[in-house]
């Protein structure tokens, strides 16, 4: 029995750690808001929302694939900025040519 309890504190502080990045993270990235990913972010903070709601309820399960579905969506914005920066780069690059 203890061994279960271990997990569940395991899980449960796995997800608060997870939690806490992601907000570390959004505040980043909410700091530079672009109009296209408004829609993306809000998203974002409301699986992160859900998480806390179930994180709360003691439902470890749904709280884990919540807030990692929230990083996911930072990360797909993340990336298409990192892209959108690259491909800028580039045509820099192409002119200078």
């Amino acid at each position: 029995m203890r061994n279960v309890v271990d997990e569940k504190e395991k899980m449960e502080a796995r997800v608060k750690k997870d939690i806490a990045l992601f907000e570390e993270n959004f505040s980043k990235i909410e700091q530079v808001r672009d109009p296209e990913d408004a829609k993306t972010i809000e998203l974002a903070r409301a699986y992160c929302e859900d998480a806390k709601f179930y994180l709360e309820k003691g439902d470890l399960f749904t709280a884990f694939g919540c807030i990692n579905y929230a990083h996911g969506l930072l990360d797909a914005v993340r990336m298409r900025k990192e892209s959108a920066g690259e491909n800028r780069r580039r045509a820099e690059e192409q002119r200078e040519d």
